[in-house]
């Protein structure tokens, strides 16, 4: 899922009293989870104060939040801690993969149900990931390291094909190409190297994974860990062949449609990932690949489910994940209702960059029957970069029905409505 803009962030505090129970929810500007998370809080009877970073913070003047440096994970902590010694914290909880760590190290300090720091880092970092995970025997692709700051000729040598080349850090399917022969892996490596040039990290910058290219069907877990059980939430199929050479997301369905055998070992192989890595409590967000040797794990991230997507959850008074997180994050146990109809979301892809003009027949798509809601959250005016290069979605269309083969009819109905219309964008340089 995409990330918002970078720049000044409205950070909020709901109740002003020192010693009011409150959630703090480390969170990047301008995160889509913020809304969720103070609604769900608030419903909860809790108040929020955000943590977040901006160059032009309106932190000092009305102290609506606290102002920390996200990149500066120590520097971060010794903030937070000072900043909330006045406060009665009862969660901490982060937004998205680039601030579970720190909200991780300041649950520790408040001694309040955490994961440890390191395995929520692991889910952060794709290179570190796999070695935890190949280390604890769990099945997961061949993989190799590569420096692109040194030839890359030496270090190709023991690739083999189709591989899959992709970033260690970003998220969304960015960066993430398919590469089917020695003489394509060169100029894919340069194409990824300009995506990541602009990571805060030098090894971030440096560095790609290359794994072995895994066929076979790829379904989402969602789910939450509790004292260290895993629970499984639901099993989302993707319908849309996934097989590159860029690897965007379309439709997630529930339930799903693999066998019962197949199902225990995703479940199986996602457990098993969990305690490799060490997490032991919060949401859990797992990509798996099922095929004929079983379920590989591609992806583990300690957070629920990417963009808006959580939405599809509740549709038809279905689980609030965002107080399901909440909960967790006090060590609170609750009583999960069941999903009893057949749901799913369309990520509506970029189909080329540019400025957006507009997107027609969204009146259309909602007169499809079985959409629940048609999103689009980027606005008219806006740049818009198709994956690779990009890292988000025009919106959501989220679906239910009876079946799942109705959902997934509804979606591609309402979305072959829709078109969207961009224009260049010209560069002007002055002489």
């Amino acid at each position: 899922m995409g990330r918002g803009p970078v720049g000044l962030v409205v950070q909020l505090e709901v109740g002003a009293a020192h010693n009011t129970p409150s959630v703090l929810l480390v969170a990047q500007p301008y995160s889509y989870r913020i809304a969720p998370y103070v609604s769900a809080a608030t419903q909860l009877g809790l108040n929020v104060i955000i943590a977040s970073q901006s160059e032009n913070s309106l932190v000092s003047e009305v102290k609506q939040g606290i102002n920390v440096d996200l990149s500066n994970l120590n520097q971060a902590v010794a903030t937070l801690r000072t900043e909330l010694k006045e406060k009665t914290i009862v969660a901490v909880i982060g937004c998205d993969d680039s601030t579970v760590e720190l909200a991780a190290s300041v649950a520790a300090c408040l001694n309040l149900p955490h994961n440890p720091p390191l395995a929520a880092k692991l889910s952060n970092r794709k290179d570190l990931a796999r070695s935890r995970l190949q280390e604890a025997g769990c099945r997961v692709p061949e993989f190799a390291l590569i420096n692109l700051s040194q030839p890359l000729s030496a270090q190709l040598s023991e690739v083999v094909f189709p591989c899959v080349v992709k970033p260690l850090h970003l998220s969304a399917s960015q960066g993430v190409i398919r590469v089917d022969s020695l003489e394509q892996l060169t100029p894919v490596c340069e194409r990824i190297k300009e995506i990541i040039k602009d990571s805060s990290d030098l090894f971030l910058r440096t560095h790609v994974l290359v794994e072995r290219y895994l066929p076979g069907v790829e379904i989402a877990f969602e789910g939450y860990l509790l004292q260290g059980a895993l629970t499984v939430l639901a099993i989302f199929d993707k319908p849309d062949p996934l097989e590159g050479p860029f690897f965007e997301e379309t439709i997630y369905v529930t339930p799903t449609g693999l066998t019962d055998q197949q199902q225990r070992q995703v479940f199986t192989s996602v457990q098993e990932a969990c305690r490799a890595y060490g997490l032991i409590t919060g949401p859990v967000h797992a990509e798996l690949r099922v095929n004929q040797e079983g379920a590989w794990i591609l992806e583990i991230a300690a957070r629920t489910i990417g963009g808006e997507c959580s939405q599809v959850f509740s549709l038809g008074g279905g689980i609030e994940l965002e107080q399901m997180v909440i909960n967790l994050a006090m060590g609170r146990d609750f009583k999960v209702p069941v999903l009893e109809t057949a749901r799913g979301v369309m990520m509506i892809p970029i189909p080329k960059k540019g400025l957006l003009r507009r997107v027609e027949g969204v009146g259309a798509a909602r007169q499809v029957l079985g959409i629940e809601k048609v999103d689009i959250i980027i606005r008219e005016g806006n740049y818009v970069v198709p994956l690779p290069e990009g890292n988000s979605y025009l919106g959501y269309l989220f679906a239910q029905a009876d079946t799942p083969q109705a959902v997934v009819a509804a979606l591609q109905k309402a979305f072959s409505h829709l078109r969207v219309v961009t224009a260049p964008a010209f560069s002007l340089v002055a002489e």
